[in-house]
């Protein structure tokens, strides 16, 4: 899986890059044809902000989070990609 952090009004880490790719190598686990994921990390005066758009085999994805810690916006950002990439699974298992 390929996959672009960049940041806006933000400079990306070690830290930061390093969580978002621990974070983000879950989602292979669910959906084995993931070819590429585009993250952008932006602060907004108080609220941190994540996107990210997920290229998969048949489709893509795309999800954004908001919050008072970085972090934790990084991880709602994973928990709603991981339940759009199983939801996508199970539909295309049924066929």
């Amino acid at each position: 899986m390929q996959l672009n952090i960049s940041g806006h009004h933000l400079d990306i880490t070690d830290p930061i890059k390093d969580y978002v790719t621990t974070k983000l190598s879950k989602l292979e686990r669910h959906h084995d044809g993931i070819t590429s994921t585009n993250v952008i990390l932006s602060v907004d005066k108080l609220i941190q902000k994540a996107e990210a758009t997920v290229h998969v085999s048949g489709g893509e994805f795309f999800a954004d989070s908001e919050h008072e810690d970085l972090y934790a916006a990084i991880d709602m950002l994973t928990d709603k990609l991981d339940r759009q990439l199983i939801k996508h699974k199970e539909k295309n298992r049924g066929r």
